[in-house]
C-alpha cells in the first residue's frame, strides 16, 4: 500500500496528463499533416474560389467536405490550420533550440572562466533584457524586409523569425547556466578534473553541462509557449509568415479582416487551436518546473 501511495504521488495531475496528450496529438498531426490534410494550402490548384467562405459543416449552409469551413480563398480550414500549426511549432521550437544553444554556450563560459568573459556576456545580457522580445523581433524582421527582396523574405521568413525571436531569449538560459556552473566548479569532482589536467572544454561538456541540463529543459519547455505566441504576434502584425505559407498568426490576421462581416470561423478556428496549444505547453512547463524544483523535491 505504501508503494502504491508513493507511486500515485509521483504521477502527474490529470490536467498535466491531458495537456501532454493534447501535445502528443498535435505533434502527430503536424508530422503527418501532408497525409491528413484534404488539400495542400501551398498548392493553388488544390482549391477553388467557388468554395470560398463556406461555413463549418455543423452550421446552416455548411458543406460536409469542409468540417471547419473555408476561408476567403476557398481553402479548407482544417488543412490550413494543420499546416499553420506545423509552421508555428517548427518556428517556436527552432527559436527555443537556437536560444538555448547560444545561452548554454555563453553561460557555461561565463560561469567557468569568469573575469572579462563573464563581465562582457552579462553586460550584453543586461542590455538585451531591457528590451521586450517582441520589439527586438519586430526590429530585426523590419531590417530584413528593408534590406532583402520580397521573394527572398518570403523564402527565408521562417529562418528570419527564428533568429529574431532567439536573439532576445538566450539571456535566461545564459543566466541560469552561469549560476549553475559557478556552483558546480566549486565541487570536488571538478577540482579533481582540473588537477589531473583535463582540458576546460572537456570539463564543461562532460562534467558541468550534464548537471545543468535539467534546468535548461524546464526553461525551454516554458519558453516554447512564449516563442509560439511571439511568432503569432509578428505574423498577426504582418511582420511574420506570408499569407501564401501561413502560420496560425497569419491565419488569425486574415480572418480578422472578415470577423465583423459574419465570417467568424476564419479567425476563431485558428485562434482556438493557438490557445489550446499554448495552454497545453504552459501546463506541462509549469509541472516540469515544479517537478525539478529542488525545494519541492526535498519534500
Amino acid at each position: 500500500m505504501a508503494t502504491q501511495s508513493s507511486l500515485l504521488r509521483r504521477l502527474p495531475p490529470v490536467s498535466v496528463m491531458i495537456a501532454g496528450l493534447i501535445l502528443v496529438v498535435m505533434l502527430v498531426l503536424v508530422i503527418f499533416a501532408p497525409l491528413i490534410a484534404p488539400i495542400d494550402p501551398r498548392d493553388v490548384s488544390s482549391y477553388s474560389l467557388i468554395d470560398m467562405e463556406i461555413p463549418p459543416s455543423f452550421m446552416d449552409g455548411g458543406d460536409p467536405r469542409f468540417l471547419l469551413g473555408t476561408d476567403n480563398q476557398g481553402r479548407d480550414l482544417v488543412s490550413v490550420i494543420l499546416f499553420g500549426l506545423r509552421i508555428s511549432i517548427l518556428i517556436g521550437a527552432g527559436a527555443v533550440l537556437l536560444a538555448a544553444a547560444i545561452g548554454v554556450a555563453l553561460g557555461s563560459m561565463a560561469g567557468y572562466f569568469g573575469g572579462i568573459i563573464d563581465s562582457v556576456v552579462m553586460r550584453i545580457a543586461d542590455v538585451l533584457v531591457s528590451f521586450p522580445t517582441i520589439l527586438v523581433a519586430l526590429l530585426i524582421s523590419g531590417i530584413a524586409r528593408a534590406q532583402l527582396s520580397a521573394d527572398t523574405v518570403s523564402s527565408w521568413a521562417p529562418i528570419i523569425l527564428i533568429f529574431a525571436i532567439a536573439v532576445n531569449e538566450w539571456v535566461q538560459y545564459a543566466r541560469t547556466v552561469r549560476a549553475s556552473s559557478m556552483v558546480e566548479i566549486s565541487r570536488d569532482y571538478v577540482r579533481a578534473a582540473k588537477v589531473i589536467g583535463l582540458p576546460s572544454s572537456r570539463i564543461m561538456m562532460r562534467h558541468i553541462l550534464p548537471n545543468v541540463m535539467s534546468s535548461v529543459m524546464v526553461i525551454a519547455t516554458i519558453n516554447l509557449a512564449g516563442a509560439i505566441l511571439t511568432e503569432a504576434t509578428l505574423s498577426f502584425l504582418g511582420a511574420g509568415m506570408p499569407a501564401t505559407y501561413p502560420s496560425l498568426g497569419t491565419l488569425i490576421r486574415i480572418g480578422n479582416e472578415f470577423l465583423f462581416s459574419g465570417l467568424w470561423w476564419i479567425a476563431v478556428m485558428p485562434a482556438a487551436v493557438l490557445v489550446v496549444l499554448v495552454l497545453a505547453v504552459n501546463v506541462v512547463g509549469d509541472y516540469l518546473r515544479d517537478r525539478f524544483n529542488p525545494k519541492l523535491m526535498a519534500n
